[in-house]
C-alpha cells in the first residue's frame, strides 16, 4: 500500500473537526435535557413541599353540653351554637376571665364548629340533653403553628399567636385534645373566606361542567370541519384562506377568546356571567383550532390505498370516509381532542374576561349556576393575604397537575394502543 492510499484512509482534518463538533452537540443536548429535568423536578418538589400539609388539618376536642334549655323544639336552627362552643372553652380554661383573654381563647376554634353542632342536632335531635366529646376545626393560625409554619421563638408582637394562646395550645397538646387529621373538607367543600374551611369541590365540579360543555361542542364540530376540509372541500382560494385562519387561530392568545366571549355570549346574547355554559362556549372556541388541525393530520396519515380500495369496490365517497377513513383516523383525533381539553382545563385568562373570577361559595348543580373553575380558584387563593391559603394554593395546583398528567397520559395511551403501522 503506497503513501497516497494510506493518506486517503486516514481521517482528514475537516472530518475530525466534524466529529468533534458532533460530540459537543450531543453533550449540549444532554446538558439541556438534564437542566430541563432538574428545573421540572425542582418545580414539582417545591409545589409538593408547600402543598402536602394542606391535606391535614388541626382539630380540637371539645366537650359540648347540649343542655335542653338552649334549644326550642320548634326551631333547632335558632339555638345559640356558638355559645355552646364558648361555654365548653370556658370550662376547659376556668382561669381565663378577662374579656380580652376570653376573646383570644374563643379565636382558637374555627367558626365552623358552631355549624357542625347545628348539623349534628338537626340530624339527630336525641342528643339534646346529653354531653358529647366532639372534634372541631381549629383556627387557621393554630393550624399554621402546629404545622411548623409559625416561629414561636420570635417576639410576641411579630406573631399572630400570643404568649397566653401558646400556653393554652400547649395545654391542649399535653392533654391530647389537639391533633392533626386528614383534611376531608378540602375535597368535599366549596370555597370560603376562612382558610380552614376552603375546599376545591366547587372548583372541580365547575371545571367538570365547563369541560363537558367544551367537549360536547368542540369535538363534533372539530371532527366535522376536519373531515370536510380534508375529504370533501375543493382546493381553491376559499379553502386555503380557511386553512390559514384556522392555523392562525391556534396561535391567538387565549385572552382574545375571552374578549370574544364577553362581546358575543354575554353582551349580545345576554347569557349569565360566571356560569359553566359561558365558560364552555369560550373554551370551545379556543379548543376548536387544535382539534381541527389534529383531525386533519390524522386523516392525512391514512394511506390513499384505503380510499382507492373502497371506491374501487363501489363505495360512495361518504361511505369511504365514514366506514373506512374516519375509524382509522379516530385514535389520532381523540388524542388531539384530549390534548386540547387538557389545555382548556388549565386556562385562566379567558375565564377572567367573562366574570368567572367571582368568589363563589356554593357548589354548582347545573351548567347555568354560578361556578368557579379550579384554575381561577387557584388564582384567587394565591392573591389572598392569609398565610394558610399558601398551602391550599399549592395543594390545589397538585390536584390540577394530577388531572393534566392523567389526561395527557390517556392521550399517549390511546395513541400507542390504536396506532396502526402502515
Amino acid at each position: 500500500m503506497n503513501t497516497s492510499t494510506t493518506n486517503l484512509l486516514q481521517p482528514t482534518k475537516d472530518l475530525r473537526r466534524r466529529y468533534r463538533t458532533e460530540r459537543w452537540f450531543k453533550r449540549l443536548g444532554v446538558t439541556a435535557i438534564s437542566l430541563s429535568l432538574a428545573f421540572i423536578g425542582f418545580l414539582f418538589i417545591t409545589i409538593i413541599a408547600d402543598g402536602y400539609p394542606a391535606f391535614t388539618q388541626t382539630y380540637i376536642e371539645l366537650e359540648i353540653n347540649f343542655a335542653e334549655q338552649a334549644f326550642t323544639r320548634e326551631n333547632l336552627a335558632a339555638a345559640d351554637y356558638p355559645g355552646l362552643v364558648k361555654k365548653s372553652l370556658r370550662e376547659m380554661f376556668p382561669e381565663v376571665d378577662s374579656r380580652q383573654d376570653l376573646k383570644r381563647l374563643y379565636s382558637l376554634v374555627s367558626p365552623a364548629a358552631a355549624y357542625k353542632l347545628q348539623h349534628m342536632v338537626e340530624a339527630d335531635p336525641r342528643i339534646i340533653g346529653t354531653s358529647r366529646k366532639i372534634w372541631v376545626l381549629a383556627d387557621d393560625d393554630v393550624d399554621m403553628l402546629m404545622k411548623g409554619k409559625m416561629d414561636r421563638e420570635i417576639a410576641e408582637a411579630d406573631r399572630r399567636i400570643l404568649d397566653n394562646q401558646l400556653a393554652w395550645i400547649d395545654k391542649l397538646v399535653a392533654e391530647d385534645k389537639l391533633e392533626r387529621r386528614f383534611n376531608a373538607a378540602f375535597f368535599t367543600s366549596g370555597d370560603s373566606r376562612e382558610p380552614e374551611l376552603a375546599g376545591i369541590l366547587g372548583g372541580i365540579k365547575g371545571s367538570f361542567l365547563t369541560l363537558l360543555i367544551t367537549l360536547s361542542l368542540s369535538f363534533p364540530i372539530g371532527v366535522a370541519a376536519a373531515v370536510y376540509l380534508e375529504e370533501f372541500a375543493p382546493q381553491n382560494g376559499w379553502t386555503d384562506m380557511i386553512e390559514i385562519n384556522i392555523n392562525n387561530l391556534a396561535a391567538v392568545p387565549s385572552i382574545i377568546f375571552g374578549l370574544l366571549g364577553l362581546a358575543i355570549f354575554i353582551n349580545f346574547f345576554g347569557l349569565p356571567r360566571s356560569t359553566p355554559i359561558v365558560g364552555g362556549l369560550v373554551l370551545s372556541l379556543m379548543t376548536l383550532p387544535t382539534i381541527i388541525i389534529a383531525g386533519r393530520a390524522s386523516l392525512k396519515s391514512v394511506p390513499p390505498s384505503i380510499r382507492e380500495a373502497a371506491l374501487g369496490i363501489g363505495a360512495s365517497k361518504m361511505q369511504t370516509v365514514t366506514h373506512h377513513v374516519l375509524p382509522l383516523a379516530m385514535p389520532g383525533m381523540l388524542t388531539g381532542t384530549i390534548i386540547g381539553m387538557a389545555q382548556a382545563l388549565g386556562e385562566t385568562a379567558p375565564l377572567l374576561m367573562i366574570g368567572m373570577v367571582a368568589f363563589i361559595v356554593d357548589i354548582p348543580g347545573s351548567v347555568s349556576d354560578p361556578a368557579a373553575l379550579l384554575p381561577v380558584q387557584i388564582y384567587l387563593w394565591a392573591d389572598s393575604p392569609e398565610r394558610a391559603f399558601t398551602e391550599k394554593t399549592s395543594a390545589a395546583i397538585m390536584v390540577l397537575l394530577a388531572f393534566l398528567i392523567a389526561m395527557n397520559s390517556l392521550a399517549v395511551f390511546l395513541r400507542k394502543k390504536f396506532e396502526i403501522k402502515w
